[in-house]
């Protein structure tokens, strides 16, 4: 007789304990449900230049873009995309910050290959001699080692302050080219490989800005590998188009940029 409501009172104690421990272990219903509100910064990496169609800015943005593409896959409250091509860093603080506020809680951004000169030197070794594409690498380089870092800075801080709550995510560029044997109009594997050098050094400038500014940075690179330019299956362009001309296809914004965006974000 005494010994059901006993076993009754243990049995009753096991579940209260069982529904705690749950619900300690378990991630919040708050937590699980944050609502994303993403904005796209940046450059024409970020709009999407060489994937199209475009809206009709002149930011010459698609929806093929890896921000876009991230955004419908992904639950998000909102989305905002001010990115545009052509933008340097100066622009970002002019003209794309006004999309952030305090609400804003992930920002991804492209920026600081215009501030190097990506399109003059892209010309001068497409069209000019060995040396003229040495003389115009090396200056890039020098500029985004010695002055491309406080420009970088700047706007990494101007983000931290426009949004607060926000998870600042910095994807870096792609090497362009495969250095192997291609067509004979292609530049010469001398001229590709000091390119790829260029990306290097920006990718590593980008990387050091970004972590010391407390960012997420995404090293594009591996992802773009065997993809370049005079590669079997490129998922870059070539001068297909004067201003589409080395940027990434729609294949490069959803089986390269996103890839790299979504191993950093799940």
């Amino acid at each position: 007789m005494t010994r059901r409501p006993l076993t009754r009172a243990l049995a009753g104690f096991l579940a209260a304990a069982a529904t705690v421990l749950a619900a300690a272990l378990a991630p919040s219903a708050a937590h699980a449900a944050a609502p994303v509100h993403y904005v796209a910064l940046g450059d024409s990496y970020s709009s999407g230049v060489g994937a199209g169609p475009y809206d009709l800015s002149t930011c010459l943005r698609s929806q093929k873009s890896y921000a876009p593409l991230w955004a419908a896959s992904h639950s998000v409250a909102s989305f905002a995309f001010p990115a545009c091509g052509g933008a340097v860093t100066s622009d970002v603080l002019g003209k794309q910050l006004s999309s952030l506020s305090s609400t804003t809680t992930l920002v991804t951004i492209t920026i600081g290959g215009n501030d190097a000169g990506f399109a003059d030197v892209m010309i001068s070794c497409r069209f000019g001699s060995l040396s003229t594409c040495t003389n115009a690498v090396n200056g890039a380089k020098t500029f985004a080692t010695s002055t491309l870092p406080a420009r970088l800075d700047q706007t990494y801080a101007a983000i931290r302050d426009r949004a607060p709550n926000a998870r600042l995510i910095v994807l870096g560029y792609p090497r362009l080219f495969e250095t192997g044997s291609c067509g004979l109009l292609a530049m010469s594997t001398t001229k590709r490989a000091l390119l790829n050098e260029a990306a290097d050094t920006l990718a590593s400038v980008t990387s050091a800005r970004a972590r010391a500014a407390g960012a997420t940075f995404v090293d594009t690179r591996s992802f773009f590998a065997g993809h370049g330019v005079c590669g079997a299956s490129p998922w870059i362009l070539d001068v297909s188009g004067v201003i589409e001309a080395y940027h990434p296809n729609a294949n490069g914004y959803r089986y390269g940029f996103l890839p790299a965006l979504n191993s950093v974000t799940g």
